[in-house]
């Protein structure tokens, strides 16, 4: 039964092929780890923490869209706003460094994996690019 499979791996199709993309399991990974400290944290203001966790779920989500657009150009475009959120969740979660709000263990984890995360998608993105350089397009069939 397809319901005993690892969600991944359910109803499996062309559109949802970003589900085997490492930089968008490692996306999630990152948001799971912001949202999960951003619950705990009672003396930030509430607006903050919404945008903090809305630029770490955007990283993702524009992976996914990207792909699923099935287009080189609009791929590479849909990376690079992934890109500018990671680095707006950056500037977020240093703040709240800065304003001692988190700890400096906590945020080395969050460093070590927004980093890893970075260079990965920028990897991907160049590779992309190269693609796009090289003449080559999307493979569009469904």
């Amino acid at each position: 039964m397809t319901e005993n499979l690892p969600i991944e791996e359910r109803y499996k199709n062309i559109n949802r092929g970003y589900r085997k993309l490492d930089v968008w399991n490692e996306a999630v990974g990152l948001f799971v780890l912001v949202r999960k400290k951003t619950r705990s944290l009672k003396s930030v203001n509430y607006k903050i923490l919404e945008q903090i966790e809305s630029s770490a779920f955007s990283v993702s989500s524009n992976i996914a869209e990207g792909y699923s657009r099935r287009h080189l150009k609009e791929n590479i475009q849909f990376n690079t706003i992934a890109l500018a959120s990671l680095s707006e969740n950056y500037s977020q979660i240093y703040c709240l460094l800065r304003s001692e709000d988190i700890d400096l263990t906590w945020f080395n984890e969050y460093d070590k994996m927004h980093s890893h995360l970075e260079t990965k998608l920028v990897n991907y993105n160049k590779t992309q690019i190269q693609k796009l350089n090289s003449g080559a397009d999307w493979d569009s069939n469904y």
